[in-house]
């Protein structure tokens, strides 16, 4: 799908898709929107992973990021792996509220990515793996392992330009356009970014399967 969607016929699809959106938003009722458990409730209960650290944000990040429900928190694993995990939920994307790219928003916190592209993990249970970004970013002399996607109506997306498809082709059909953004960071010891990328991988096969039920399906 994704090669389809990076193709120039699914381009000009996408724009008629937004001037249908943009009809679609002017003239239609409130959006319908799916209840979701709090993130706050989010318990992992994995024998690997115990949580070690609920992270606050400061008033301004969450101005800026304008979530209507937020998760950050640092987990550690049995043999004293970390791996912090940030989610944020978006209601509706109608008023303007969107995920802030982690593309974007690194490079402006000062980290350099020096590694991108995308990575498949197979989770228990599911049929398929699914695709998410990876990077790996510096600043200064600190490296971390970034994994991040895009989740709603059960997809894992990873790119930027799906999401957006997405959200238009969901607003016209289901009368709905929220979304989640997942990222995990792993930071890298000794500059063994492969042990980094290992530590992502499991993290996110531990929490996977029990953070889909907090996301509206």
């Amino acid at each position: 799908m994704d090669k389809f969607l990076l193709s120039r016929s699914a381009r000009i699809l996408t724009m008629v898709l937004l001037a249908q959106a943009a009809v679609f938003y002017g003239f239609s009722r409130a959006e319908t929107v799916t209840p979701h458990h709090p993130l706050a409730l989010f318990a992992l209960n994995n024998p690997n992973w115990h949580l070690s650290e609920e992270l606050q944000l400061d008033k301004e990040t969450l101005e800026v990021l304008k979530a209507d429900d937020i998760l950050s928190r640092v987990y550690t694993s049995e043999s004293g792996q970390i791996a912090t995990l940030f989610v944020a939920y978006f209601e509706t994307q109608r008023t303007g509220k969107t995920p802030h790219s982690p593309k974007n928003c690194l490079p402006g916190s000062g980290w350099t990515p020096s590694k991108s592209g995308t990575v498949t993990i197979s989770i228990p249970g599911l049929a398929r793996p699914i695709e998410v970004n990876q990077y790996i970013v510096s600043r200064g002399q600190n490296q971390s392992v970034v994994l991040y996607w895009y989740q709603d109506r059960s997809r894992v997306i990873a790119s930027e330009y799906a999401a957006k498809f997405y959200t238009v082709a969901d607003s016209i059909r289901y009368n709905r356009s929220d979304t989640a953004l997942v990222r995990v960071v792993v930071g890298v010891e000794d500059g063994n970014t492969q042990a980094a990328e290992r530590t992502a991988v499991e993290f996110v096969k531990a929490f996977f399967t029990p953070l889909r039920n907090y996301l509206p399906a």
